[in-house]
């Protein structure tokens, strides 16, 4: 990859910096930049946490994330110690005010009053505001500075707002930078290049020509170390009102004027608006609610959710959603969420299925086209058309097949991870892909009515075996319209 325009010199501060996103993630995200060429030499990456490390020794924590976390050929063991070299840490706990924030102030201090400074909230999300204050009275939010807000913002709309608004207390809007990786996402990024520039695609991007819409992020894994945290949250909160409503977004959008960022957002925010909303009676007939039992992957048992997390729990780590959108391009198309843990195999992609011809001069039934938008793994785009079946020379039969795009192939690229680009579009200050408050607010009014009628009960808490599709029910959603799901379809 060639080397791209680095950034203007920042300081990048991370609240929450020995803990397994900042290791994971952010880390080797800031170090596959470095070595693109995109950060300064003169940066530097200030991490923040309540455990009492010196510089050097969280230096030490780094390398061995970077070893863990970057793949081997990308490691560069020189680079590696001159990117660590740009690495710093202040003992601190952000959420108090009493704290030792002259750790992280002295090191602030040595730099020009106008060096962009990006707070990265890697915490609780119930702290961002503690730590907010905290930063604007010790006179640490500059006129250059931006925070950037880790999902969740919230579990439903009352705390949702309660962190908006101690946040947007001490910062402008347009200096909240709302993360959601999967926005970051080259082919979800994509989705806005195969539409737009595309007129093929389009002129039939529309209720005439489409069936239904399929976004799909099925996992392996199960909660494992993370099953506290996630019987708080559960498949809804933690992937349906964020990532797949935001992809459901830029599949359905208008087109902008232009891709200025808020231009783009107001279209999402359109699409939110226009989400049919889900009435009680109907809870049980449009939402699928799963919790994985033991099974098998890959030939290995594996246990089930309630095993993993060692108690009771009604928690949710499947849904699936029959969405609606009220406007004239969407009518009567309906838009299938689907999420889970222990599924079948890794994917997250989007199926648009197209109607089929309504009458056929052929013998054999041309099968309606199909496009599969491939997020991850195997990032590419798949068209599912019938063609002459060359084996037939005597005639004019039908055989399906499918024009396959692997993007690494056609490209021949490394694709960087989805943190790679948003980390640096905060220090450029570009908000193009990052959430709005408006749209946080939009995304937890559909789906709180929906949780408030699960946790009555009004649709049952369904079973599936770890290593399926998930439960019999979201089959049987489908079904219910003549709709099957994609790994169903011939």
């Amino acid at each position: 990859m060639a080397q791209l325009k680095p950034v203007e010199v920042f300081d990048y501060v991370v609240f929450g910096a020995t803990g397994d996103l900042t290791m994971r993630k952010l880390l080797p995200a800031l170090y596959q930049r470095f070595k693109e060429g995109q950060i300064p030499d003169e940066a530097r990456i200030i991490g923040t946490a309540r455990s009492k490390l010196s510089t050097e020794e969280y230096r030490e924590r780094g390398r061995k994330a970077l070893e863990n976390f970057v793949k081997a050929e990308e490691l560069d063991a020189k680079l590696a110690e001159k990117f660590l070299g740009l690495v710093h840490y202040a003992s601190l706990n952000g959420a108090e005010a009493d704290s030792t924030w002259s750790n992280l102030t002295d090191l602030l201090d040595t730099a020009p009053e106008d060096r962009i400074r990006v707070f990265y909230l890697a915490t609780a999300p119930n702290l961002y505001g503690a730590i907010c204050e905290n930063l604007s009275n010790r006179k640490l939010a500059t006129d250059a500075s931006r925070v950037v807000l880790e999902k969740p913002i919230g579990e439903d709309i009352a705390s949702a707002n309660e962190i908006n608004d101690g946040v947007g207390r001490f910062f402008p809007e347009n200096h909240i930078f709302r993360i959601d990786h999967y926005i970051g996402k080259e082919n979800v990024q994509a989705i806005l290049a195969l539409r737009f520039a595309n007129p093929i695609f389009e002129r039939v991007w529309n209720a005439d020509t489409i069936d239904y819409v399929q976004i799909t992020a099925a996992e392996t894994v199960g909660v494992e170390g993370r099953a506290p945290y996630y019987d708080t949250s559960g498949a809804m909160r933690d992937m349906i009102q964020n990532h797949l409503l935001q992809v459901l977004t830029l599949v359905a959008m208008e087109p902008p004027s232009s891709l200025d960022a808020d231009l783009l957002r107001n279209e999402k925010l359109k699409v939110l608006a226009a989400l049919k909303p889900i009435a009680v009676e109907d809870v049980a007939k449009v939402s699928v609610r799963g919790q994985y039992v033991a099974g098998e992957l890959g030939g290995k048992p594996v246990p089930g959710y309630l095993e993993e997390l060692g108690s009771e729990s009604s928690t949710e780590t499947f849904v699936a959603l029959k969405a609606e959108i009220q406007n004239l391009r969407w009518a009567g198309v309906p838009f299938y969420l689907r999420t889970g843990k222990r599924l079948n195999r890794k994917a997250s992609e989007v199926v648009i299925q197209f109607k089929a011809a309504p009458w056929s001069i052929f013998s054999t039934e041309p099968r309606a086209n199909r496009l599969v938008i491939r997020i991850q793994p195997d990032e590419g785009v798949s068209i599912a058309i019938s063609t002459k079946d060359p084996a037939q020379a005597d005639s004019l039969t039908l055989r399906n097949t499918s024009i396959d795009a692997s993007f690494a192939k056609q490209f021949d690229t490394r694709y960087p991870d989805s943190y790679e680009r948003l980390l640096l579009d905060a220090v450029r200050g570009d908000p193009v892909l990052f959430i709005r408050r408006d749209e946080v607010d939009a995304s937890w009014k559909y789906v709180t009515p929906l949780m408030e009628a699960w946790s009555k009960n009004e649709a049952p808490l369904e079973t599936y075996t770890a290593g399926s599709w998930g439960p019999k029910a979201a089959t049987d959603l489908l079904a219910a319209d003549g709709h099957s799901w994609h790994e169903d379809m011939a």
